[in-house]
């Protein structure tokens, strides 16, 4: 594919920012990239084969806030209207494999970067900041991720093992057995959940005559997770409650997080450690599951911002393979192992991505509006095609409280 000379379009028709965005765009040596710009023109960029993108630029602004903003000027740009594309994932895995020669528009102005960062770290999750946090994710309304999750109301990675003829709530069943196995779980035993969601794994433990402790700080979510835990006739073994991790006492035999400790954030990482220690009766184990961001990335990750932490999960915070399991151990928690299972969150997020676009209508007509809809569309994709290229990964952590 030949490159197109961005800069022979008429100066007085395209902007100073369009004109540098696709300079940009012309240093792309892996992949290609079709744009159409809102003149109507198709340009291409890049090298025939390997993985191709479309990016319809409907708004010479959007390459303001792109190189501006980065990946949160990205997103505005999707939410307002100013680009779209008929595939984000491809988009984005592109600009992933391109990101040394995209640099300044993935990372947007050194101000912006820094703005960000500060509003990033001013969503602390003291204890009400958490509720405020999690509010602005979770209580969003239980009909809403009706539309998208399986039966299992399970909101984290699945399990497929291989297996991509597996059905969703299969290979969710699959990663909360893979729990039950690996924590050596069996009747009688007590385990306490933290972040206990919709009731997904508390009811599949329940069910194996595991007791089962749950809390969560959403009361959207406690309120559908104890009505399906009543359906199933679990009340006996299953207790849930709406309370802080930080306000938690008593022994248990086992505890299980499942991606609740991005929501915990790195000031707070020594705390929650030291609490699932604390729960833990001696020669206890723990399994954390979290979504984890590559240790060559952290710091850049940590001093700023990204579209995720601003318009998705505020307050949230990956933390590396290695930061979490050597901040663990300072708190006596050993990791036994880390399993990784990156690829299957991609093929999650598909499910999910899918399952988002067939119900679009219903979805809307629960009262969300384009702007919403369209940033959601672009959070899934965005999740799916930093699993797919290994930007992040999601692993199980065994620890072991240690003496």
């Amino acid at each position: 594919m030949n490159q197109s000379d961005a800069l022979s379009l008429p100066p007085a028709t395209v902007p100073v920012a369009g004109r540098v965005f696709l300079s940009l765009l012309s240093r792309m040596a892996i992949g290609h990239l079709h744009v159409i710009t809102p003149l109507g023109e198709r340009l291409g960029f890049g090298v025939a084969g390997g993985l191709g993108a479309e990016l319809q630029l409907k708004d010479w602004r959007a390459c303001d806030a792109i190189l501006s903003g980065g990946d949160i000027g990205f997103a505005d740009a999707v939410r307002n209207g100013w680009v779209d594309s008929p595939d984000f994932t491809a988009l984005l895995r592109l600009a992933i494999r391109n990101e040394r020669e995209l640099a300044p528009a993935l990372s947007g102005s050194v101000l912006a970067w820094l703005w960000y960062g500060l509003r990033h770290r001013l969503r602390a999750n003291t204890r009400s900041g958490s509720r405020r946090n999690i509010h602005a994710h979770y209580d969003i309304g239980n009909p809403f991720y009706a539309c998208w999750l399986d039966a299992t109301w399970s909101y984290s990675a699945a399990l497929f093992e291989g297996d991509h003829d597996r059905d969703l709530e299969a290979a969710q069943a699959a990663k909360y057995q893979r729990i039950v196995d690996v924590l050596g779980l069996q009747p009688g035993m007590r385990v306490l959940e933290i972040g206990c969601g919709w009731g997904g794994f508390a009811e599949h433990a329940a069910r194996q005559g595991i007791a089962v402790h749950g809390i969560t700080i959403s009361p959207a979510q406690l309120a559908l997770a104890q009505r399906r835990i009543a359906a199933a006739g679990l009340q006996h073994l299953v207790d849930l409650e709406l309370l802080d991790y930080r306000d938690l006492t008593g022994e248990y035999d086992a505890v299980v997080s499942i991606e609740m400790f991005e929501a915990v954030g790195e000031r707070y990482w020594p705390r929650y450690f030291a609490g699932v220690r604390d729960r833990l009766r001696a020669g206890g184990c723990a399994l954390i599951q979290s979504i984890t961001i590559a240790e060559t990335h952290f710091a850049r990750y940590r001093a700023g911002s990204d579209f995720i932490r601003e318009f998705i999960f505020p307050g949230g915070m990956l933390p590396s393979i290695e930061r979490f399991s050597a901040t663990a151990a300072r708190r006596g928690l050993t990791t036994v192992e880390a399993f990784r299972f990156g690829p299957d969150y991609a093929e999650t997020l598909r499910r999910w991505r899918a399952a988002f676009e067939r119900e679009r209508d219903a979805i809307v007509a629960q009262g969300f509006d384009e702007v919403f809809m369209r940033t959601w569309q672009l959070y899934l994709c965005y999740c799916e095609a930093g699993f797919d290229e290994g930007r992040t990964d999601v692993a199980q952590f065994l620890l072991r409280r240690e003496p």
